[in-house]
């Protein structure tokens, strides 16, 4: 029986396991999938997060990984190009954004963690609920039927779609979002340049991440409005992505309705991250807008808490039930300041430019 069990191996998750497990508390975490290879999350690590990553004395094998880095972007305003931002005089170990997919990043976390013996993974095993006895989250029930029991603590890391937030144990505060995203792969024919190139026009928003190979594209639209514009059709769709970058070579692309994927984008916050026996963190606690792909890093900063806070008294054989509410008390200001400067952005900028596609 694993002192701790961890719902979702994604940033938060498998950080949190591999933080447990490096103070000698024994983890297991529970991933649904078969893999990490979700094209949903995101890219951009941030260097507040290769910070921790060098503190660990991890960032070296990190940079090893394939990624590209940034410390600018490239944004296109109403037929205007603007370079934006300088990471480069930041003093960190790290002065820019390293852009990874998140499946090679979260590669890299399991790989170090099943170092330590204490760590151990479970895929393919989607959790269809929390095992609770007198009043005590206790462990985790499978889809399958079995079930398994934590020692100490259950970690709830499992995204916006969250077992705490469906089954309703944690209570949730919406923020709302005024749009989607479409998100779909186009074909790269030039080298790229910078990383991360944006336009904003009137009635359209479109995002290119640079994959090496292809360009991922984010494609935003109004809230509820993908029937919509998937009526106007594929050759529509990547038009509208030229006309947000002229010069660029866009053709070939976008073969099938089955490769534009929806991203539902929402905000909000639990307005409680525990109760006895279960800690919420990441997106599960709080679900961030894409922007400024700042949600990986928040949830390593989750991750990063929980241990410090926990791991210690775990360890030691303590009853962490008194003092899960710290984890929340450390990292509910940053992010509540963090969601204030998204929901502005949705607000007054993003929610006016795609109202004019209506």
């Amino acid at each position: 029986m694993a002192d701790v069990l961890i719902v979702g191996g994604g940033p938060a998750g498998m950080m949190a396991g591999l933080l447990f497990a490096r103070a000698g508390v024994s983890v297991k975490v529970i991933e649904k999938h078969g893999d990490f290879f979700r094209d949903f999350r995101g890219d951009t690590v941030h260097p507040s997060t290769m910070e921790v990553l060098d503190q660990l004395g991890l960032l070296r094998r990190f940079l090893g990984r394939q990624h590209n880095r940034i410390t600018s972007a490239r944004i296109r305003i109403a037929g205007r190009d603007w370079t934006i931002g300088d990471l480069s005089h930041l003093d960190t170990p790290a002065p820019f954004i390293a852009m990874m997919p998140q499946w090679e990043f979260l590669d890299f976390l399991r790989d170090e963690a099943v170092a330590y013996p204490g760590f151990a993974l479970a895929m393919s095993e989607p959790v269809a609920g929390f095992l609770e006895e007198s009043g005590r989250i206790a462990g985790v029930r499978f889809a399958s039927g079995g079930e398994e029991r934590a020692g100490k603590l259950v970690i709830a890391a499992d995204g916006r779609s969250s077992l705490v937030r469906s089954s309703g144990i944690l209570p949730v505060e919406t923020l709302g979002a005024p749009m989607d995203v479409l998100w779909f792969e186009l074909p790269k024919t030039d080298d790229g340049g910078d990383a991360l190139r944006g336009s904003v026009e009137p009635g359209r928003m479109v995002v290119l991440i640079d994959r090496d190979t292809y360009w991922q594209t984010a494609f935003l639209i109004p809230k509820g409005e993908e029937l919509n514009v998937r009526a106007r059709g594929l050759c529509w769709l990547r038009q509208e992505v030229s006309k947000a970058f002229p010069g660029m070579d866009f053709s070939g692309g976008l073969a099938s309705d089955d490769d534009v994927k929806l991203l539902s984008v929402s905000l909000d916050r639990l307005t409680s991250w525990s109760r006895p026996g279960l800690l919420a963190i990441g997106d599960a606690a709080h679900a961030m807008s894409p922007i400024g792909g700042i949600g990986i890093n928040l949830a390593i900063q989750d991750a990063v808490a929980a241990a410090n806070i926990l791991a210690g008294p775990l360890a030691a054989g303590a009853n962490a039930d008194p003092i899960l509410i710290r984890v929340r008390k450390r990292r509910e200001f940053p992010t509540r300041v963090i969601q204030a400067g998204q929901k502005t952005a949705q607000d007054r900028i993003i929610g006016r430019v795609l109202g004019e596609a209506r």
